[in-house]
């Protein structure tokens, strides 16, 4: 059988949540197809999680010692968001070791981690995406030239950030040295975007081999000023409508971007897209490839609602990439 890791955890304010994703990936494969194992990382700390016991990853060739048998891993299922698992970083080290793993490669991965860098580059191919400046936390900006390029209200957050780390919505000119202090707490880059006034959506994809699955448009709905960390996580703040209430022409409009976007970027594996329309204008905000996958998350939710079983999904992507991926290097 595989030795296939699930890898969790990571440097990012999104540590808890990745765990919780690692968590719900490990139990949804079948152990008598895998031997699995879960991999929790911090830094330079890497440690495979065994019940109460815990036992160090050599990072030389992706592999751990127990009780005298070196166990090496034949596959990684990436559930850390934010860095190193979003950004490309973990991709890279894996891809020099010749592991397949199950998501986007290290192009993919760090181009879309760059919401600035990836909106450019959609923009590029047609896609509609809300108007932004990016801003330097070493530099001057002119807070009147900000918001004459992106209107009032906006939003100001980091550039390479999840889960609504660090976002504000300015509502006024005063309030945007505190959101942009706020920003750049999470890094040297911080976006300042236009408002888009209407509702908000998102949308999962994944193309793997034969399967080609565009899930179900869901539609969110914040109870608190925008969607952010508290809303996403916390059921009492939101309402998660799947499918979402829209007339099937426009879901259809969003489940065709979705793949297109997909396509563009090169993705692999599971990718969730997030958008807000107004009127018949859609507008792509973000692409997450790494997207959250507790029992509380967008992707299982939509496998739910189309019938699908999240399980066999990621199984049939482990089979795919490991048939198509070249043997591991030896050590």
């Amino acid at each position: 059988m595989k030795n296939v890791a699930v890898i969790a955890g990571g440097n990012s304010p999104e540590r808890e949540v990745s765990i919780r994703s690692g968590n719900h990936v490990y139990n949804l494969l079948d152990e008598k197809r895998y031997n699995k194992f879960l991999i929790i990382i911090k830094g330079a700390e890497w440690l495979v999680k065994e019940g109460a016991r815990h036992y160090p990853v050599d990072k030389n060739d992706f592999s751990f010692s127990r009780e005298g048998e070196r166990i090496a891993f034949d596959f990684a299922y990436i559930t850390v968001h934010g860095t190193p698992g979003e950004n490309g970083l973990l991709q890279g080290y894996l891809d020099m070791l010749g592991v397949p793993h199950g998501g986007c490669d290290v192009l993919c991965s760090a181009l879309t981690f760059d919401k600035y860098a990836c909106n450019a580059f959609l923009k590029g191919f047609g896609v509609n995406v809300p108007d932004s400046l990016l801003l330097r936390s070493d530099m001057a900006y002119d807070k009147e030239e900000i918001i004459k390029e992106v209107g009032l209200p906006c939003f100001v957050k980091p550039n390479a950030e999840g889960s609504s780390f660090g976002v504000s919505k300015v509502k006024e000119i005063g309030q945007l040295d505190e959101a942009l202090d706020k920003a750049f707490a999470h890094g040297p880059y911080a976006l300042a975007e236009r408002f888009i006034d209407g509702r908000e959506f998102t949308c999962g994809v994944v193309k793997s081999g034969e399967m080609e699955l565009l899930m179900p448009v869901a539609e969110v709905i914040s109870k608190n000023e925008f969607f952010d960390f508290q809303a996403k996580y916390d059921p009492d703040f939101s309402e998660e409508i799947i499918p979402a209430r829209i007339p099937g022409e426009l879901a259809d409009r969003v489940k065709i971007l979705s793949s297109m976007i997909y396509d563009i970027l090169r993705c692999e594996g599971i990718v969730r897209v997030d958008y807000r329309t107004r009127g018949d204008e859609i507008f792509m905000l973000e692409v997450n490839t790494t997207p959250g996958m507790t029992a509380q998350s967008f992707i299982p939710k939509m496998a739910r609602a189309m019938g699908e079983d999240l399980g066999e999904i990621i199984m049939t992507l482990i089979e795919n990439k490991c048939r198509l991926s070249p043997p591991r290097l030896p050590r």
